[in-house]
């Protein structure tokens, strides 16, 4: 049965599934949702898909997950991938993904929407700016910790990966240059350079292109 994942391309939180889901091999499909149109916030989407309004959400038979994290972490069960191959190397994917929730993906969205999907006159400079400080001191933590290695955890690519990638992909400008952090854009390098990898407007349905049009 075919995997159907709700999901659009601006967000990275769903991006950090869709490439999880593409990299594994599993047979899924995008489900679009209107999220700019408020189509994650209907009573419909509530009841039917989930109670949060959010997305991505993955529906396999009768399971029904939401969060990108959970949804890693559902495909490395069923296919063993992504999620390190000791108990050590377990926790330390669990640690980067927490990290990168908390840290990085959970500012860098609301950050990218200020700056990009807000009107020119709405956009709170200071609010900008102190998350643009927040986000550099992440990003430092990530540069040096890819100093000398290829992947955050381990030998290869895994959730920690995935998930810290999450926003990092995106065109649209949001404070993050990758020349300014040479570890992050080798490894960014490395991940795009993987079997199967896609760009999130790519492998996902919506941009902001669609919008304009």
């Amino acid at each position: 049965m075919t995997m159907k994942l709700y999901c659009f391309g601006e967000s990275g939180n769903a991006y950090k599934a869709a490439i999880a889901l593409e990299f594994s091999g599993l047979d899924w499909e995008p489900v679009y949702v209107d999220f700019f149109n408020g189509a994650a916030r209907t009573p419909e989407y509530r009841e039917q898909v989930n109670a949060m309004g959010e997305v991505p959400v993955l529906v396999d038979g009768d399971t029904r997950l939401s969060q990108s994290g959970v949804i890693q972490s559902y495909v490395t069960e069923k296919t063993g991938k992504f999620g390190g191959t000791t108990p050590e190397e377990r926790r330390e994917v669990l640690r980067w993904v927490l990290w990168d929730n908390h840290k990085m993906s959970g500012q860098n969205g609301p950050l990218r929407f200020l700056m990009n999907f807000l009107p020119e006159d709405k956009r709170p400079a200071q609010v900008i700016g102190f998350m643009q400080g927040r986000l550099n001191a992440a990003y430092a933590v990530l540069n040096s910790h890819l100093e000398g290695r290829d992947w955050i955890v381990g030998d290869g690519v895994t959730n920690a990966d995935l998930s810290c990638c999450g926003y990092l992909f995106y065109p649209e400008p949001f404070g993050f240059e990758r020349a300014d952090w040479p570890h992050i854009d080798a490894w960014l390098t490395r991940i795009s350079e993987t079997p199967g990898w896609k760009h999130p407007y790519d492998l996902m349905p919506g941009s902001p292109a669609d919008r304009a049009t």
